[in-house]
């Protein structure tokens, strides 16, 4: 799956934070906002047990927010591929 190695990401060193994620520009609005809900899950679970992954749900939602407001906009609909910019 996308997400696979993205999750790897999430746990390293070179993390993407919420917001790299809503603007990334390989993924469209659809896999951003699955992506972050599947972030804020983890990061939900992991607060709950006193971990800290170094970003709060409520910067999720400020990226889940910036997703929708593209998608609002018409932006985010298509992957951008090579050559497209």
């Amino acid at each position: 799956m996308a997400f696979d190695s993205l999750k790897a990401q999430a746990s390293a060193a070179n993390a993407l934070a919420p917001m790299q994620i809503a603007q990334h520009s390989l993924f469209t609005a659809k896999e951003k906002i699955e992506l972050l809900h599947q972030l804020k899950a983890e990061v939900t679970g992991a607060s709950a047990e006193g971990d800290d992954l170094g970003f709060s749900p409520e910067e999720i939602d400020a990226a889940i927010a910036y997703v929708r407001e593209g998608i609002a906009d018409g932006v985010g609909t298509q992957t951008v591929f090579k050559g497209d910019f």
